[in-house]
């Protein structure tokens, strides 16, 4: 029987208060600019609340909207609208809500994660480019009540104004206003809302090549694989003396594991094997010097890193991957952030997102280029509206062939990667030997 979501009411919620004149032109920040025109999507699952108010009444729902309703005011410019190529409309005209019903148990999703499945839990496709911008809404949300009394709340935000670690902050600010109220607590989560004044924008006369390409016209299969805390401790003693972090391990495994499998086919031979090379979405509001930025400053802070893979004819150990990877992250420092600041900003964050185009065009097709985002460390397991914390968080991410995104477990040592190849590698991928040393079961 199929898992059938069906939505029951449609709505705009608006800030609770309105956006002061002087603030109603807010600014995007030289990397908002470069960002992709789509959503970044992210859904928590939460069991039923047995000890409280039945998650369906209304009076839960109602809370959910009042508070939300708050946490936009926070956030004013995600209640606005996208406003050229530089700047948003903080017009208050507010978020989309849907209320639907979700017509079985909450187990079956948690038992069987399917990313096909997930997408109905979503207000909207994530991966959607408009041809006016303007026109669309910057945060959608659909709250699910499960027949088991379980909820979904599912929420794309727009990534022309929000990375991963945005969404983080602005779902803790909204679950905060929701248990607490907003009095006396709003500055412990008011976002930091000046990176235009860090990354200047600038006219920018070129058009990315976002949305051309990167969907595959071979049939994709996105899975996801779970490692637990007691396995990414035996995989991370495999590199002895090295001491990756739990994400430098995990994806050095998967990255390993996709070469082997990219090597497996008919194009390819001992001969000549293809090369490789794996993108990392760096955030950098840690690094920033003299000060490191707030976790909850919103803006696409991030930076692309690239790490190649130079001899694709020598048999590679997993410790040379994870150095390789290692030493790219460690290139996103204070020097290079300073660049990235000064006049030759556009120039430096341009090249930082060409750099995996150009590396692959180079090699005439001979080169596969993974690319990794990890959200693993962005407290989402701490988001709780009254209901407790999530049983589960996903991201469904995007159908883009060699994606791996990286979550965090509700025990919080462990890692899930949602990992989309295509067909053929997906049949390969998972026989690995050495990827099969390390995964979980299934729950």
């Amino acid at each position: 029987m199929a898992m059938k979501v069906e939505v029951v009411s449609t709505e705009t919620i608006k800030p609770s208060s309105p956006t002061p004149s002087h603030l109603r032109n807010f600014k995007l920040c030289l990397l908002d600019q470069l960002a992709p025109p789509f959503y970044l999507p992210v859904i928590l699952f939460y069991s039923s609340p047995n000890d409280k108010v039945a998650p369906n009444s209304a009076s839960v729902t109602g809370h959910l909207k009042t508070s939300l309703s708050q946490a936009l005011s926070l956030f004013y410019p995600l209640g606005g609208r996208v406003k050229g190529d530089a700047a948003i409309d903080c017009n208050d005209e507010g978020a989309l809500y849907l209320e639907a019903k979700a017509h079985f148990e909450l187990s079956e999703v948690l038992s069987n994660p399917d990313i096909n499945q997930l997408q109905q839990f979503l207000p909207f496709s994530s991966y959607r480019v408009a041809p006016n911008i303007e026109k669309q809404v910057i945060v959608g949300i659909q709250a699910n009540f499960f027949d088991c009394g379980g909820i979904g709340i599912g929420i794309c935000i727009c990534h022309k104004i929000a990375d991963a670690a945005s969404v983080s902050a602005f779902l803790t600010a909204w679950s905060e206003i929701a248990l607490n109220g907003i009095d006396g607590e709003a500055s412990l989560i008011t976002p930091f809302l000046k990176a235009s004044e860090l990354f200047q924008p600038k006219d920018i006369n070129f058009q990315m090549p976002y949305g051309k390409g990167v969907i595959s016209e071979e049939k994709l299969s996105t899975k996801m694989f779970r490692f637990d805390g007691e396995s990414l401790a035996r995989l991370k003693a495999r590199f002895g003396s090295a001491t990756p972090t739990r994400i430098e391990a995990v994806t050095a495994l998967i990255w390993k594991s996709a070469v082997e499998v990219a090597r497996k086919r008919p194009e390819w031979n001992e001969k000549y094997p293809p090369s490789s090379a794996a993108t990392h979405v760096v955030n950098i509001r840690s690094r920033m010097r003299p000060q490191p930025l707030p976790e909850n400053a919103l803006g696409n802070l991030w930076q692309i890193t690239v790490a190649p893979l130079v001899d694709a004819n020598k048999g590679v150990e997993l410790q040379e991957f994870a150095g390789i990877l290692r030493k790219s992250i460690r290139a996103i420092d204070g020097e290079y952030l300073s660049v990235l600041q000064g006049e030759r900003g556009l120039a430096k964050a341009y090249e930082s997102l060409m750099a995996p185009l150009k590396l692959a065009a180079s090699s005439a097709g001979k080169m596969e280029l993974y690319g990794f985002s990890s959200w693993a460390r962005f407290p989402f397991y701490e988001v709780d509206f009254g209901w407790g914390r999530p049983a589960w968080v996903c991201t469904p991410g995007y159908p883009i062939q060699n994606m791996v995104f990286l979550t965090g477990t509700r025990c919080g040592d462990g890692i899930e990667a949602w990992i989309t190849l295509t067909e053929h590698d997906m049949i390969e991928f998972e026989r690995d030997n050495e990827l099969l040393q390390f995964v979980s079961p299934s729950p």
